[in-house]
């Protein structure tokens, strides 16, 4: 049976938080206000490591830029932000565990909470095409409205999400013969701890005593 391995992204598969690095993309350009949007991205960075996000606060303050430009231009500015704010910070190591995957025939599939938007382009440097992040709301020419549709993919969300994207593809997680997951996050530990093979990567302190305890693999790519 093939596997399938779940990937979270951010501080994961990279080495940075492209939600929080959005952001401060946007402060360097002079597209936003500079001051409100750094303090406002600190607070909700830290509710997030916290476990305590505003998930429909934070979709308002980080979305509202996105509904300023058409998706041409958003396209040419997430190039430019990939190639400052993320391409440095993905490690030799996270490819390969990809690599490996993809070398044992395993399906591959990101998971993150942050939007589809910023996450799509990246995992497709991996070469990732099966893609779940929170998505986005666009009007009749295509572009976004600033407001998100269905369930963001943030802790629970998560696994209702991954169940969804299965059931539009006629499977389970029966269906297949083992599945990873690998998260820097104790967000994600409801998804962590229904999938068969959790793995804990550059794991936050509240994570890292969750699989020491249960025994779970660690790895560290920082």
């Amino acid at each position: 049976m093939t596997n399938l391995a779940v990937f979270d992204l951010d501080n994961t598969l990279i080495n940075t938080d492209s939600d929080h690095a959005w952001p401060q993309y946007l402060i360097k350009k002079g597209l936003v206000d500079a001051e409100e949007t750094e303090r406002q991205n600190e607070k909700f960075y830290r509710d997030y490591q916290a476990g305590c996000l505003d998930i429909d606060a934070f979709l308002k303050f980080h979305l509202a830029p996105l509904a300023r430009f058409s998706r041409d231009e958003l396209d040419g500015m997430h190039r430019e932000f990939t190639a400052e704010f993320i391409a440095p910070h993905i490690s030799d190591m996270a490819r390969m565990l990809v690599e490996g995957h993809r070398a044992a025939g395993d399906e591959l599939l990101v998971i993150s909470s942050t939007n589809e938007f910023i996450i799509t382009p990246i995992c497709k440097i991996f070469g990732i095409d099966n893609v779940i992040g929170t998505q986005l709301e666009t009007d009749a020419d295509g572009n976004y409205t600033g407001n998100y549709t269905g369930i963001p993919s943030l802790k629970e969300g998560k696994i209702t999400r991954l169940h969804q994207w299965l059931a539009a593809r006629g499977k389970d997680l029966g269906d297949y013969g083992k599945v990873y997951f690998y998260s820097d996050s104790k967000n994600d530990l409801p998804l962590l701890c229904v999938v068969d093979e959790p793995v804990a990567v550059n794991p936050d302190a509240e994570l890292l005593r969750e699989a020491l305890e249960k025994g779970w693999p660690v790895l560290n790519f920082k």
